[in-house]
Order: structure tokens, then sequence, then C-alpha cells
């Protein structure tokens, strides 16, 4: 497997959020540019008739859930359980995905190795035994690369409708946190020198940053105490590509959190405790699996 070039992956992120937006998932607007909002009111028939059939689908009950649970438990605790209910069953779908994917941040040094390897080499033979010990290495793991690609088809839309539903739900739109509204944005608010809106993104920061590098801290941890167990040194992994993504996707989710209203910073805020939680879970399962093997 070639490696994908920095170009390619932002190239590849480009098209992907071109095609999300051409395939019905922007978020609807009135005639003056503000997000249509939906309240218990708003009838599943009426998205489906007015809107699209992802609106109608996924959409309209996640915002009629907060709707719901919001004046009864409070909005910031009513988008924590949908975020959590909403992962669960996401989880038990693509859960084999979702560990092959951590698995694979074990794998990245011995990839690398088998690059260099062949690197320059682009003969039929050398191609072929390159392939030849990528898939003894993925073998070796139990890791099957293809299978992770559900993780992205079955997560994406659903964390679309999620993000959108946040955006339009009534509830949301008049609610507040610690005396702060979640309509305005951390930008707006820190610039009018609420404090509460700082301490929110300084949150919702560091808890995208943990949840982005703790997959990579587990995998350093495994490769250190495998190359513990046979007296070896550890094959350091020089993933720039992998880095910068990360980075970009970080940066990207930062300036989307500074501007968009407030109740997306909650959201992001919960998104990323499930996301560090799920990665302790099936840490932990792959531990269990790795010492069932031995």
């Amino acid at each position: 497997m070639k490696k994908l070039s920095t170009k390619k992956i932002l190239l590849l992120t480009a098209i992907l959020f071109i095609a999300v937006n051409t395939a019905g998932c922007k978020v609807p607007t009135n005639p003056d540019g503000s997000i249509k909002v939906i309240t218990m009111a708003t009838g599943f028939k009426e998205l489906m008739a007015d809107e699209s059939w992802f609106s109608a689908i996924f959409v309209w009950p996640m915002a009629q859930f907060l709707n719901k649970f919001g004046p009864q438990i409070g909005v910031v605790w009513a988008i924590a359980i949908l975020t959590l209910l909403v992962n669960a069953i996401l989880l038990s779908f693509t859960l084999k995905s979702t560990m092959a994917t951590q698995q694979m941040q074990l794998l990245q040094p011995e990839m690398e190795k088998i690059q260099r390897k062949y690197e320059g080499r682009d003969d039929q033979a050398s191609k072929m035994k390159q392939a030849q010990e990528m898939q003894a290495l993925y073998k070796k793991y139990d890791v099957n690369p293809f299978s992770m690609m559900a993780v992205q088809f079955v997560q994406f839309p659903v964390i679309i409708a999620m993000y959108q539903a946040v955006q339009r739900s009534i509830e949301v739109k008049q609610g507040s946190v610690m005396g702060l509204s979640l309509e305005m944005s951390p930008l707006h608010g820190i610039q009018a020198g609420l404090f509460g809106y700082l301490v929110l993104f300084a949150i919702m920061a560091a808890t995208q940053y943990i949840s982005m590098n703790l997959p990579m801290h587990f995998a350093k941890k495994r490769a250190e105490k495998e190359a513990a167990k046979h007296h070896k040194k550890v094959e350091s992994s020089n993933n720039k590509q992998q880095k910068i993504m990360q980075y970009y996707m970080l940066a990207m989710i930062m300036v989307f959190g500074a501007i968009m209203p407030a109740a997306m910073t909650i959201y992001w805020i919960f998104f990323s405790l499930v996301n560090i939680a799920k990665t302790f879970i099936t840490q932990s399962m792959i531990d269990k699996k790795a010492n069932e093997r031995m």
C-alpha cells in the first residue's frame, strides 16, 4: 500500500466535504440565512416533503429527543445522553473495525519498515513481495484494513445528523449553561468579556487533543511492551502525514468551535469524552485478545 501524500489527504477531505453538502446534508436555512429550527410541532412528514430524507430520518428524531428531554433534565445533559446513545449504537455496529483502527497504530512502525525496504523498487516482483509482506503483517495482528472503511461509512451520516440536530433544536437554541447563552459563539462571548466562554473553548480544545492523541499513546506503549518482551529496540514511527492530518483536523475544529454557537462546543466536548471512553474500551479488548494469543 502506498502512502498518501498530505496534499492527497487534504484533497480527499475537501471532496468528502463537497459530497456531503451536495448529498443534501447541508444545514437547511431560511430565506434570511438563519438556520431552520425544529420544534416539537415540526413533523416528520413536513421535513420529508420540504427538505430531504436525511433531515427527516436522521436529524428529526435527534432534534426531537433534545426538545423533549432538554426542559426536563437540562439541555447540556440532553446533549450528553444523546451523544452517548448515538455512539453506543454506532459502536455495536463498528466495534471490530474500531479495534482494527487502533490496532493499525501498532503496525505503523513495521509497515514503514517494509515500505523503506522496497522504496524505489518499482518492478512487478518487488511490488508483489511488498504486498505479500503487508498481508502477512495484517494477518499477524488480525487486521483487515478494508474493514476499517466501514467505520467511516456508518459513522459519518449519523455524526452529521447529530451535528445538525444540536444546531436546529429549539431547546438547544434557547438554552444556556452556567448562565451562558448556547446561541452565542465562544469568539463573540470572549470578545464580550465573558470568561465562561473561554473556559468552554479551552475544555473543548483539551478534550479534542486528548481524543486524537490517546490512540497513538496506547500504540506506543504496546510497541514498547512488545519490544521489551523480545529484548529489542522499539521501531519508532515517523508518520508525518498522519500527524499533519491530525493537527489539520484539530485546527479545523478549533476554528469552527470558535465561530459556531456554544451549543456545538458542548457537543464536541461530550463527543470527545465519548471517543476517549471508546478508546479505553477498545484498548482493553485489544489487550485481552493479545493475552489470549500468548
